[in-house]
């Protein structure tokens, strides 16, 4: 990896974190000066980046938010060349279930280190995504939150929390090669990653490199016995809920009455009544730190929720 083989691609509106010296920093850290651009729009990262595969760039680094991230790995399936990950966004679902820091010095590290996994992708309807798929309660929030002028974390609560307690539960017929489960699901989540961001655990036991998808239907239940599953979202005991099934699949079908709202990596979608998901095993070349911990209940939350305190007191304090 050197200056002719890289690029870094920067989302300057990404997050709240100025992108100021950005570039130096990762220069620095990296000890070569990468090729630059900067997004201008939706799309745009996924142009940058399939314009940098057509140049034969061995590296695209990414500087932004889940959407950046996403379209830059779009671009990038199956080529070989490898995907950084400098998370600059709120949610930060990928960089967060692989373990790369949420400093920009410390994710540029990981870079440096050079050790890259082959890590799978999924998709729906042919669609990509790379952490969640979802239809259900998670994706009517998608969808509410992509209509409104005001963005940011508050504006996601208060649509969350308006839709919670409008939403009504559909009915679902889940199929893979060994079982069908149908019923009525607050939502049904298929993931490739653990986690949809910002440390909310939808399926702790997911893996990027098993070549399975994992599936976690959250069936419909009371709004009280509903509302603790937030609960074990943040905790890591999901699994153990009495409203939850999991299993994991290479391919999975999910059938419901009508079309309606669904969503691939928290980005809004129409999709029909029936709809195919499958698991592409290694396809997509990422850097990834060397030793990434196992996943515990309570324990892995709790580190990453200090890890988030920390690296917030630098931010405001500028250490």
């Amino acid at each position: 990896m050197d200056s002719n083989t890289t690029l870094l691609i920067i989302n300057p509106k990404a997050g709240t974190v100025s992108k100021q010296g950005m570039e130096a920093l990762v220069a620095s850290r990296l000890g070569f000066t990468p090729d630059v651009a900067y997004t201008t729009g939706r799309g745009s990262a996924r142009s940058l980046a399939t314009e940098a595969a057509a140049r034969g760039y061995k590296a695209v680094i990414a500087a932004g938010g889940d959407g950046t991230i996403n379209e830059t790995a779009a671009a990038l399936l199956h080529t070989g060349i490898a995907l950084g990950i400098i998370p600059c966004g709120s949610g930060n679902g990928l960089a967060r279930h692989l373990a790369i820091p949420m400093d920009t010095a410390g994710a540029v590290d990981i870079i440096a280190e050079g050790h890259i996994d082959h890590c799978d992708y999924g998709t729906a309807d042919g669609s990509p995504f790379f952490c969640t798929f979802g239809v259900g309660f998670d994706a009517a929030v998608s969808e509410k939150f992509d209509r409104q002028q005001r963005r940011g974390r508050l504006t996601y609560l208060r649509n969350t929390f308006e839709e919670y307690l409008r939403y009504h539960p559909e009915t679902y017929t889940i199929s893979t090669d060994d079982q069908v489960i149908s019923d009525k699901a607050f939502l049904v989540a298929v993931c490739n990653a653990s986690q949809y961001g910002n440390n909310a655990y939808i399926a702790p036991k997911a893996s990027m490199t098993d070549g399975l998808l994992d599936v976690t239907v959250i069936h419909a239940g009371s709004p009280i016995t509903t509302a603790f599953v937030g609960v074990d979202l943040l905790t890591g005991f999901i699994e153990r809920n009495m409203l939850i099934d999991t299993f994991k699949a290479r391919h999975v079908t999910i059938e419901r009455n009508d079309a309606g709202p669904a969503h691939l990596d928290g980005e809004p979608r129409r999709l029909g009544a029936s709809i195919d998901i499958e698991c592409h095993p290694g396809a997509l070349n990422i850097f990834t730190p060397i030793d990434t911990p196992a996943f515990t209940p309570i324990i892995t939350p709790m580190r990453a929720f200090m890890r988030d305190i920390h690296y917030g007191v630098k931010q405001i304090f500028k250490l």
